[in-house]
């Protein structure tokens, strides 16, 4: 076991603090900028290294105690050793530096991020790994390796009272998926488990939960936010930054199940809706069944988008962690919406989309992250931009 002393001096974008040991950038998981720690070497690589801590010699006053038994052993957090403030204020540091190291924004309007009253037991959904005894668990941070769990902190407490339930009797094939609606108090549960005493069902195709009080069907396979509370919040501020006067064609792409562009139709002289996703489109359709100015066109972006007449007056953009292809950006340019809202869950390939689209004449007007994942490093992000 190789073990270096070092002073940490930063804070990278992956969650783990930084130092320099002698050639090679280290990247320190359980550090926080301004500790000096003992670490133990993980792995190395010509350029890179990556520890963990093994000893703190001198704290950082954001240092607080992890309650989750697992934390360290499980891939799943990063930040419970850091004070709820100080993750926000790293977040939005991250946000700010991915903007400025690959988007070219030396100054980019990134405001404070918003964070959660209740930072845990925040999750809507769980992807359990199932081990052939029919334990439930996660994997390991550092090896793929089976590491069986009691509850986790970040669930809602009623996908934890599943977990009780099955745990040591979960005889599926690798995964167990548990959804819950925060709102309706729904439970959608995958695979079927073949037990017969349990209080809850199994197997349902889909569950429903509700979005400023507007209701949602979201089948097995479809996506939806997996923290009911900043998904709320995210919507508002789409509302709110799309500044809407009831005369206005929106283009919803990426839409999902349809949530920004349902909620935005009462608003909207006309919605259209890009989805990819066959189960989603579904579940769109259905839920805007009682909508008349709201249709959905099934297909990529990048295909969809370029083959829109105009005129189109706003667009809501909600791309997974890849961010949007080339294609759908010069589709924009060409379109020339007044108000684009980009809904991101990836810095960096939201500070690369918004170099193209300032490039070609929109104004970057603020870029606001929200906390929704909580004891983790990752950020959500709205960028709103004027043509």
């Amino acid at each position: 076991m190789e073990e270096l002393q070092v002073t940490l001096t930063g804070m990278a974008f992956r969650g783990d603090a930084m130092a320099q040991a002698d050639d090679q950038l280290l990247f320190v998981h359980g550090g926080i900028p301004g500790e000096e720690v003992v670490v133990e070497v993980v792995r190395r690589e010509q350029r890179y290294a990556w520890a963990r801590v093994r000893e703190v010699i001198t704290p950082s006053s954001q240092r607080v105690e992890p309650p989750c038994p697992y934390f360290g052993r499980c891939g799943g957090c990063q930040w419970q050793h850091i004070a709820y403030p100080a993750q926000l204020a790293y977040k939005t540091q991250l946000a700010a530096d991915q903007l400025r190291r690959r988007g070219g924004f030396d100054d980019a309007p990134v405001q404070p991020a918003l964070g959660m009253e209740e930072p845990w037991g925040y999750r809507n959904q769980a992807r359990f790994s199932v081990d052939g005894q029919g334990h439930l668990g996660f994997m390991k941070m550092w090896r793929r390796e089976f590491l069986q769990i009691g509850r986790c902190l970040l669930m809602h407490p009623v996908i934890n009272e599943v977990l009780a339930t099955l745990q040591g009797r979960c005889f599926v094939k690798h995964q167990l998926v548990v959804r819950y609606g925060f709102n309706t108090g729904q439970l959608l549960i995958n695979p079927e488990v073949p037990l017969e005493d349990l209080p809850f069902e199994t197997g349902q195709s889909f569950y429903e939960e509700a979005l400023l009080e507007q209701r949602f069907r979201i089948s097995g396979p479809s996506f939806f936010q997996t923290n009911t509370r900043t998904a709320e919040r995210i919507a508002r501020l789409v509302l709110e930054r799309l500044e809407l006067t009831g005369s206005e064609v929106v283009v919803d792409a990426y839409c999902g199940v349809g949530t920004f562009g349902i909620l935005m139709a009462k608003q909207a002289k006309r919605v259209i809706g890009i989805e990819e996703s066959a189960s989603a489109l579904r579940d769109a359709q259905h839920n805007a069944r009682d909508l008349d100015n709201v249709a959905f066109i099934r297909g990529k972006t990048e295909e969809v988008l370029p083959e829109l007449s105009g005129p189109v007056d706003a667009v809501v953009l909600d791309p997974s962690r890849k961010g949007c292809r080339k294609k759908v950006v010069d589709a924009l340019l060409r379109l020339r919406p007044a108000r684009i809202v980009y809904v991101s869950c990836e810095p960096a390939t939201l500070a690369r989309d918004l170099r193209w689209l300032t490039a070609g004449g929109y104004e970057l007007v603020e870029v606001q992250p929200i906390d929704q994942f909580p004891q983790t490093y990752h950020v959500e992000c709205v960028a709103t931009l004027h043509g």
